[in-house]
């Protein structure tokens, strides 16, 4: 196990050295460039020249590089062109944001979605197997951002039962310790103030949740239709085990890898930033602000938050990946 993280984590070096390079090619061609961003589109020739030398855009672009390497290897992702704040700064304000809302997505999804394709899938032929379908497929069609203002106009402005927009109501004044807003309610004792940061979860969780829940239901579904025609499952049931038993120690834990790895990349992905629902609903996270920095051509903080979210991408299929072993005995990590 230990040399396989071993591994895992030397594989990483050459996909961020790859995804670097892409990077800064990429952030090169942008119309406009930095001095765009911070001149606007009124400064003059010799106002530019000089930012391109403060900034070093008139040196190779090899130095450029070597020196883009060497930042981002002392984690030093520079200043934010729009705020003014170190981009670090700004990624540890606004990602625990983006983790709270992509919890409360993935808890929707597979609270739901496990159980109804396991359902499915032993129902096959019959009204919920074909509701479920029929449902999964509308989840994967409707855009989310249009669910999101749906969900938003019916529930927070017509029936008022949820706020609309932000992390937590403000007035509540509530103590800012690690920036999770649940959690810092639960560490201060601050029930009122972590009821309401859950609260404002519901509706952008809902919204967010979606699409994962239609690929997690299928998947599921599928999964546990091969298993059901394997013969280890007709032998169990012929000995007479319970179906419980056949459910749970048979049939669940074989069909779970291809809907434990479905789960992964959908958690990465939301990870990265859920830019449509977090705008719909003012949600602080690093979604809306990529969003705003593409807008204001913020390169610092489009170099940074890409490259921290690539990492945090390729860690949570490195927990996927050793998860296998304990869904599935059969699996070991070698």
């Amino acid at each position: 196990m230990f040399r396989f993280i071993i591994r895992r984590l030397l594989q990483l070096i050459p996909t961020l050295f790859g995804l670097s390079i892409l990077l800064f090619i990429w952030l090169r061609r942008l119309p406009g460039g930095p001095e765009t961003a911070i001149l606007g589109e009124r400064g003059t020739p010799e106002m530019r020249a000089a930012i391109r030398r403060n900034l070093g855009l008139d040196e190779p672009i090899l130095i450029q590089y070597g020196r883009f390497v060497k930042r981002m290897i002392r984690l030093d992702l520079g200043t934010s062109i729009s705020t003014k704040r170190e981009v670090t700064t700004e990624f540890l304000q606004r990602f625990p944001g983006t983790i709270e809302l992509t919890i409360t997505a993935m808890v929707i999804a597979i609270g739901i979605g496990i159980p109804l394709g396991y359902l499915a899938a032993r129902r096959r032929g019959r009204f919920l197997d074909y509701a479920s379908v029929g449902g999964s497929l509308i989840g994967i069609c409707i855009p989310v951002f249009f669910l999101a203002y749906v969900l938003k106009a019916i529930f927070s402005e017509n029936l008022g039962w949820f706020p609309s927009s932000g992390r937590q109501d403000p007035i509540l004044g509530a103590t800012r310790i690690t920036n999770f807003f649940v959690l810092d309610g639960l560490m201060t004792r601050e029930w009122d103030a972590a009821a309401d940061a859950l609260w404002h979860l519901v509706l952008p969780g809902m919204a967010l949740a979606s699409i994962p829940l239609a690929i997690i239901v299928r998947i599921t579904r599928a999964s546990v239709l091969e298993v059901l025609g394997e013969d280890f499952v007709r032998t169990a049931e012929a000995k007479g085990l319970t179906e419980n038993v056949v459910r749970r120690r048979h049939v669940l834990r074989n069909a779970m890898l291809p809907v434990a790895t479905s789960i992964g990349l959908l958690t990465g992905g939301l990870l990265s930033g859920a830019v449509l629902t977090e705008t719909v609903f003012a949600f602080s996270g690093i979604g809306a602000f990529l969003a705003e920095a593409i807008s204001n051509r913020d390169y610092p903080v489009l170099m940074g938050f890409i490259m921290i979210i690539a990492v945090v991408y390729v860690m949570v299929n490195l927990i996927v990946d050793l998860s296998y072993s304990l869904i599935d005995p059969r699996v070991r990590v070698r």
